[in-house]
C-alpha cells in the first residue's frame, strides 16, 4: 500500500536562507533516496480564512510501501538528508507516516 513521509516544518528565524538551503542543497539529497514515486512540497501561505500559520513548509514524499520507506531512509543519501534536516529544521518541526486509504 502507498505510503507517505510528510515533514512539516516550523517557521524559520530567516525564510529566504532557510529556502535557499532547503531546495539547492536538502531537497537534491532526497532527490537521490532510491524508491520515491512521487514528491510535492508546499509553501504555507497561511490558515483558514487568512489567520496565520505556524508552519513554513510541508513535504510530502511517497512510496510505493513502507518497506520502499524504510529501504530510502536507510540509503546513505536518507542518512545524508536526516543529518541535514536535523541542522536546518526549525523548532516545531516534524515528520511522520501514513498509509494512503483513498
Amino acid at each position: 500500500m502507498t505510503v507517505k513521509l510528510t515533514v512539516v516544518y516550523g517557521k524559520p528565524d530567516d525564510a529566504d536562507a532557510f529556502d535557499k538551503h532547503y531546495h539547492e542543497v536538502h531537497m537534491p539529497i532526497v532527490g537521490r533516496w532510491p524508491g520515491i514515486e512521487r514528491t510535492e512540497v508546499a509553501k504555507i501561505s497561511g490558515g483558514p480564512m487568512g489567520s496565520p500559520a505556524a508552519y513554513h513548509l510541508i513535504t510530502e514524499i511517497y512510496f510505493a510501501d513502507e518497506d520502499a520507506l524504510n529501504a530510502a531512509l536507510s540509503s546513505d543519501p536518507g542518512r545524508e538528508a536526516g543529518k541535514d534536516f536535523m541542522g536546518i529544521a526549525p523548532p516545531g518541526s516534524f515528520m511522520t507516516v501514513a498509509e494512503i486509504v483513498d
